[in-house]
């Protein structure tokens, strides 16, 4: 019985130690997929919209933002389109379409999905790098003191994102 004791005892210790190096991997994994991605104040975004409508985000501080990049070639961009779409309905989104081709291009993908999210095309990558963004989709959230909040690199949920913007509401 003593034997079987320390055997349980042991196979938790081992069971803890598991868990605690794996949340630390992914905690390091995260890090590094989000170094070099603006925090804080955000940066200036000022462009135009698939529609050739201007578009200015310190125009759009009523309520908080999720400012999303996305490529069309990319297909972990594709599984989050859907929840993209949904937010859209119901949230303020600007989304950056980064290094998908020209206007028109992104415009006939935007119409083969069926997706009606607003969409600064970033052609050169210019919008992708002010924000630090090496990869996609990348998400950022700003509070309507234009300030970065959250900022996620990767897949992100639709109920991920939503709490986010849930939280934002109430960040000074």
């Amino acid at each position: 019985m003593h034997k079987l004791r320390k055997l349980w005892q042991y196979r938790r210790f081992r069971l803890a130690v598991e868990v605690i190096s794996i949340l630390l991997l992914l905690l390091a994994v995260r890090a590094w997929m989000q170094r070099g991605m603006v925090a804080g104040p955000v940066p200036e975004l000022e462009g135009r919209l698939l529609n050739d409508k201007p578009y200015s985000l310190l125009a759009d501080s009523r309520r908080p933002l999720l400012v999303h990049f996305w490529a069309s070639w990319c297909p972990v961009c594709k599984l989050e389109q859907e929840s993209i779409q949904a937010i859209s309905e119901d949230h303020p989104v600007i989304t950056i379409a980064m290094q998908s081709g020209e206007a028109n291009e992104v415009t006939e993908y935007m119409l083969q999905e069926g997706l009606r999210f607003p969409v600064i095309n970033d052609s050169s990558g210019m919008l992708s790098r002010r924000f630090g963004v090496r990869a996609v989709p990348s998400s950022f959230i700003v509070a309507k003191s234009n300030t970065i909040v959250f900022r996620e690199a990767g897949y992100t949920t639709g109920i991920g994102l939503r709490l986010r913007l849930w939280v934002a509401q109430y960040w000074r």
